[in-house]
């Protein structure tokens, strides 16, 4: 069985570092959780792998959805800015994963059986928060997240 890697990044507000960028080169998708802030963001990111992005709050006038639903492999993702925004109950709609960004705060957590996960923010550092994104692996049936952090 084929092992994927998804590359996840949220809250860049207009800043993609390129520590990020090489932590994200061998990603066969990649999902932006929002606050983009500039488009170019995404058409850098698309140069690696297909880009599933959603519309943050500091993403007034962007095109994105607000929210998204994708299939990788034999998972599906639900993606959405913040969490408290989150209008389906995910296990109810067979989704594996669940994620989202706004808090700048990188952390995974298990509901029943369904995978929540917000990489933090790789744009500019906010207070002590570190700068990071994630990568989830999807080996066998298992979802191993990754959590890097960047330097700033």
């Amino acid at each position: 069985m084929k092992e994927y890697i998804v590359g996840l990044i949220s809250d860049t507000h207009g800043l993609l570092r390129n520590n990020a960028f090489n932590h994200l080169k061998d990603c066969d998708a990649i999902i932006h959780a929002g606050d983009i802030c500039n488009d170019s963001i995404i058409s850098q990111l698309s140069t690696i792998a297909p880009v599933h992005a959603v519309r943050g709050n500091m993403d007034v006038n962007a095109n994105y959805p607000a929210n998204n639903l994708l299939t990788v492999g034999k998972h599906t993702f639900y993606i959405l800015h913040d969490l408290e925004t989150l209008d389906l109950d995910p296990l109810a709609a067979g989704v594996d994963v669940v994620v989202f960004g706004h808090s700048h705060r990188p952390e995974s957590f298990l509901r029943d059986t369904v995978l929540y996960i917000n990489p933090g923010s790789a744009g500019p550092r906010r207070g002590r928060l570190p700068i990071s994104l994630a990568r989830l692996h999807l080996k066998n049936n298992h979802l191993i997240p990754e959590f890097i952090e960047l330097s700033s």
